[in-house]
């Protein structure tokens, strides 16, 4: 998701992944399968098939394990502030981990397309001398255009890497 919000001295984006439940709808979804789930291996259990029981444990653990992953993967957030003379990007989950101030005229974004056909996405890279930040790794193509045509709208010069050749097997 891009948000867009101005500000005084430029503009901020915040970029964050599509989150479609939230953690306590994440949980009820989990409950609700856990219970289908050990219903059905009592059930087994109890016309004798006992051993579907640590399975039916096994496969609830991952299945656990898998939603809380990926609720915290979607935890993450990027800020990225954008003045005349600076582009200062903030990544981190739930706080702060890392940021970056680079100078906005020395600092090139480039887009690098996949080679066609193909099912990935387009990256975004910020480029400052040796520097290379990855932005908004975890947005889909839709919103990877939407960032793409804000950071035109803003006067950030987009740099495209096309692949020159591609072999398919």
């Amino acid at each position: 998701m891009v948000r867009h919000v101005r500000l005084k001295h430029g503009s901020r984006l915040l970029l964050t992944p599509n989150r479609s439940l939230s953690w306590r709808g994440n949980v009820r979804v989990w409950l609700a399968l856990s219970s289908l789930s050990l219903g059905i291996a009592v059930a087994a259990a109890w016309a004798g098939a006992w051993v579907v029981l640590p399975f039916a444990g096994l496969e609830l653990a991952a299945l656990g394990y898998a939603i809380y992953y990926t609720a915290q993967q979607c935890q993450l957030q990027e800020v990225l502030d954008i003045s005349t003379e600076t582009l200062h990007l903030e990544k981190g989950r739930r706080y702060k981990q890392m940021e970056w101030d680079l100078p906005r005229q020395h600092t090139r974004v480039t887009l690098i397309e996949p080679p066609p056909p193909s099912v990935t996405r387009p990256r975004l890279v910020l480029i400052y001398r040796d520097l290379e930040i990855s932005l908004a790794s975890f947005l889909n193509s839709d919103d990877t255009r939407h960032l793409l045509a804000t950071l035109r709208r803003l006067g950030i010069r987009i740099h495209v890497e096309r692949p020159t050749s591609a072999f398919w097997f």
